[in-house]
């Protein structure tokens, strides 16, 4: 969290970063008490990422990109699926049945949608907007994930101006579940 330069580049980091998480969930045996832990830390990851992303680079891509409605309408379904997963993966365990099939699908859908942001939506945009905008919204995006909410909340507004007023609040209580329960630590 917090890499610096442009949008373009904080969230390339983010997406590496979440890879190499779903590496280590892979590297270990099925019911391995760690993949719950990996698992933690790459939800706590993407919902500050997605939340960062719902509140700065989808306006932007809205605004700057020819077609950014439906590009940026598509993106949020793609969050919304992959938060319901990530809310049903909360409960789970390690050695839970269901564990297994849904990290696949989480794996799947974040993988899907990075590839399209990657191949897509970032040289669309990079070619549209202009470079210190683009550095502007890395500097927002960094400030974003650093109160954004780190536990899936699928009934949240993904738009602005709710998403950013209500976003600060929740990331708090979050953050403070997250201390107190050692969530996404190894224990």
């Amino acid at each position: 969290m917090g890499h610096g330069g442009n949008v373009i580049d904080e969230l390339m980091t983010d997406h590496r970063e979440v890879e190499e998480l779903f590496g280590k969930i892979e590297a270990l045996p099925s019911g391995h008490k760690d993949r719950k832990m990996y698992a933690d830390q790459v939800t706590m990851e993407l919902v500050r990422h997605s939340v960062a992303e719902e509140a700065y680079l989808y306006p932007a891509v809205r605004e700057h990109v020819a077609g950014g409605n439906t590009l940026a309408d598509k993106e949020l379904e793609d969050h919304a699926e992959a938060e319901q997963i990530m809310k049903d993966l909360e409960s789970c365990a390690a050695d839970d049945p269901q564990f297994d099939r849904l990290v696949r699908m989480l794996m799947t859908e974040i993988r899907e949608h990075i590839a399209d942001e990657e191949g897509n939506l970032f040289p669309r945009l990079r070619s549209a907007c202009p470079a210190d905008a683009l550095d502007d919204l890395g500097g927002k995006v960094r400030m974003a994930k650093k109160t954004a909410p780190t536990r899936p909340h699928p009934s949240a507004p993904d738009k602005p101006p709710a998403n950013k007023m209500l976003a600060p609040g929740v990331g708090m209580v979050d953050r403070m579940r997250d201390a107190l329960s050692g969530r996404g630590k190894k224990g």
